[in-house]
């Protein structure tokens, strides 16, 4: 091994270029010795011999050893990239309100429209969304920590109070007042039904689903999250939802279409929503989601966000996987985790043009 190897996972490297995966872009470079250039890992170009590749640092180690750089998928800019949006998530963290697009591309160092398209492609969402989901995270703490309601409104970063009230009910689910009493006055229809997996608890607001869980699991999981609603017993419209539920577990790969009802803060927000939009039979490692939910480098807190999705399963965090493509950890056990995963393939190779 050379000395451009000797802190790099060679078959973990090799398996993050088989896989084109776009999170270990800038953590090394895909050397290929046949035809002298290096490349990102997730270079589109056909996959070398792998006799015929050495994993550098980065291009500086590559250049050295006297390679130049892929034309077609630019290696030297990853660095770049990733800084700038770096940048912009710090402008985005630390301002009272929602930045300007052109200041956060002045920020980044790009011009607005790349800027736009370039976070976007990272984080799958906006610096606009990414923005508005961390003041909103900031009003969530506000009103945790006893805030009233007014004084959070501002605290927060929002302009006037009503302005926050008009998108507030739709965004937490409740009004703020009940968000911050633990859900007072909210109705939490629930009740626990058979799988094959095992007891699954659900739970619903007039919205959707807030909850669904495996196993030793009752009345005293929600009264933990809403020590103050009202906690009832399932009606015809929850016994639908539970029997589409099972139906979503059993068939995993098949857009289940039920309603969601969950709150988090913006980050784990933003990797619930990057989850959702893993195709059914595919994975992402929790570095790619962590680039995706606008925190570069941010793999272990991905590993927490999975772990808090409060409905399994209908957001698929068993999509995740390590870096090395290990299968990582799940919070109904690793078989259930095995089994759903096996389904959704199944489920993709036996489309019809799958």
């Amino acid at each position: 091994m050379s000395d451009s190897e000797s802190d790099i996972d060679a078959d973990a490297a090799w398996a993050c270029v088989l896989a084109r995966d776009r999170a270990a872009d800038g953590r090394f470079v895909t050397g290929v010795l046949t035809t002298g250039i290096y490349c990102r890992p997730s270079c589109a170009a056909r996959h070398p011999a792998r006799g015929n590749v050495r994993f550098f640092r980065d291009g500086a180690a590559a250049r050295a050893a006297g390679l130049r750089a892929c034309r077609r998928c630019h290696p030297d800019d990853v660095a770049r990239d990733v800084a700038g949006i770096a940048a912009a998530v710090a402008l985005i963290d630390q301002a009272d309100g929602v930045p300007t697009l052109a200041a956060m591309a002045t920020a980044a160092g790009y011009a607005p429209h790349h800027f736009h398209r370039l976070f976007r492609r990272a984080t799958g969402c906006t610096p606009a969304a990414y923005a508005r989901g961390q003041r909103a995270r900031r009003m969530e703490q506000q009103l945790a920590g006893g805030a009233r309601v007014t004084e959070a409104v501002y605290e927060s970063g929002h302009g006037s109070a009503s302005g926050f009230y008009a998108a507030a009910d739709d965004r937490l689910g409740m009004t703020p007042s009940a968000w911050r009493d633990g859900g007072r006055d909210v109705e939490i229809r629930w009740t626990i039904v058979p799988t094959e997996f095992g007891p699954m608890l659900i739970a619903a607001t007039a919205r959707g689903v807030c909850r669904l869980a495996f196993g030793d699991v009752g009345e005293a999981t929600l009264r933990s999250r809403f020590p103050n609603a009202r906690l009832l017993p399932a009606d015809a419209a929850l016994t639908e939802l539970a029997q589409a539920a099972v139906a979503a577990v059993g068939t995993p790969g098949r857009a289940h279409g039920l309603p969601i009802d969950v709150r988090g803060t913006a980050f784990q927000e933003a990797v619930w929503q990057a989850l959702a939009t893993i195709p059914a039979g595919e994975t992402l490692s929790y570095a790619a989601l962590a680039v995706r939910a606008g925190k570069p480098g941010a793999a272990r807190a991905v590993g927490s966000a999975c772990g808090a999705n409060p409905v399994a399963v209908l957001v698929p965090c068993h999509r995740a996987l390590r870096g090395d493509g290990s299968i990582g950890g799940y919070a109904w056990g690793l078989d259930m985790k095995r089994v759903l995963l096996a389904r959704e393939r199944d489920h993709r190779t036996a489309r019809p043009g799958a």
